[in-house]
């Protein structure tokens, strides 16, 4: 079965600014680079410039996740990061570093992975009754340890 891919259109807004790509076939997420080179100091947390910016299309929306080998090996961990369809600006991307070292990221380095998502939007209707649920309004640790 072969389905359409969406197209994402992306415009590099200064030199030495890369694309998004995918490493492999079958991966999630795309591999964003930085656009610029700094020390990220343990404790601390930056925007990086990535020198993109993005036309997503409709109905979709880019998340960014954890590089998996940053966030185990160094502590780098992503900040959010939602970018919506309309917007039309330079992605940023927001990490911080809980590792015990300061991380040095160079210009080109790979930072963090975006996935491409759908994002259907919701009636909104306010309601004085919900419905009930076996989990009603238990919330942190509701489910134990075990």
């Amino acid at each position: 079965m072969t389905t359409k891919k969406p197209v994402v259109k992306f415009t590099l807004l200064s030199k030495g600014a890369k694309l998004p790509s995918y490493a492999h076939e079958d991966d999630a997420g795309l591999d964003i680079y930085s656009n610029e080179s700094l020390v990220l100091k343990k404790g601390q947390y930056v925007g990086i410039s990535t020198g993109i910016s993005s036309e997503i299309p409709k109905g979709y929306f880019i998340s960014f996740r954890d590089k998996s080998g940053l966030a185990y090996n160094f502590g780098l961990h992503v900040l959010g990061g939602v970018i919506d369809a309309g917007y039309r600006g330079e992605w940023k991307v927001i990490l911080v570093n809980l590792g015990r070292k300061n991380y040095k990221i160079e210009k080109g380095d790979k930072i963090v992975q975006g996935v491409l998502q759908l994002a259907p939007q919701a009636k909104i209707v306010e309601s004085k009754n919900l419905s009930k649920s076996k989990r009603g309004i238990k919330g942190f640790g509701s489910t134990g340890k075990k």
